[in-house]
């Protein structure tokens, strides 16, 4: 070829060279632009990608989750409320409040006979895991010990005339070893005792005294999530 063919050609290869340099030069220039903005919206609003409201905006405040049930197993003789709680053909010289002090020897007795009703009502719903009788005086007086007991759920104002004619939630029967301070507590139904507000402890029998005679009681089991009305109006108002 000529030589002026040949320097044409070369001048149109070094153009085409030229202009393809530039155009990646231009997209790495618009990578790294693209890059560094994500970096400062980042920066600037960390966590939500840059679309978030800016710096000095109110946080939206966050409603607490909802409530959880007790998880932990405890004595529910703190929650009750002694202003509705009561003993029927109660001994007053031994009130059904001395239950639940720690010492047998203060415990509560029958009156008239061996039969006592007690009803002890809770400051909220409850779960009731199991009950736990102790003997009186530590075994002093064997022949007034509790035997059968009848556990009514959320039954107000029963007495001696009408109890018996009631099915109880669950009867049981107490012996010597179930009453003494080592022994374990009794479990309950599960179904039957998930939401109490009030039990009551229909005794119909003992070991033979004259009257009944009980030292301690406790009854184990966990609370129930609840909503507190006042603060759900005050957080709508």
């Amino acid at each position: 070829l000529p030589l002026f063919h040949l320097l044409s050609l070369a001048f149109v290869l070094i153009e085409l060279s030229i202009l393809q340099h530039i155009s990646q030069l231009r997209s790495i220039i618009f990578i790294d632009n693209l890059s560094l903005k994500k970096q400062a919206n980042k920066t600037m609003f960390p966590g939500l990608g840059g679309a978030t409201l800016p710096t000095g905006a109110p946080a939206a405040e966050q409603e607490p989750g909802p409530a959880e049930d007790g998880t932990k197993l405890v004595d529910l003789s703190a929650m009750l409320d002694k202003t509705l709680s009561y003993a029927r053909n109660e001994n007053t010289a031994y009130p059904w409040g001395n239950l639940f002090i720690g010492d047998s020897r203060l415990g509560t007795q029958s009156d008239a006979d061996e039969q006592l009703i007690l009803h002890l009502t809770f400051q909220e719903f409850v779960k009731v895991k199991s009950i736990k009788f102790t003997e009186w005086n530590r075994g002093a007086n064997p022949d007034m010990n509790p035997v059968t007991v009848h556990i009514h759920v959320n039954r107000n104002n029963l007495g001696f005339e009408d109890i018996e004619d009631v099915d109880p939630a669950q009867s049981i029967t107490l012996t010597s070893g179930d009453l003494q301070e080592i022994s374990d507590a009794i479990d309950l139904y599960y179904v039957k005792f998930q939401r109490v507000k009030s039990l009551t402890l229909f005794i119909e029998d003992n070991a033979g005294g004259d009257v009944t005679a009980i030292g301690g009681l406790k009854i184990m089991g966990r609370t129930i999530a609840t909503t507190n009305m006042n603060d759900f109006k005050s957080k709508q108002g």
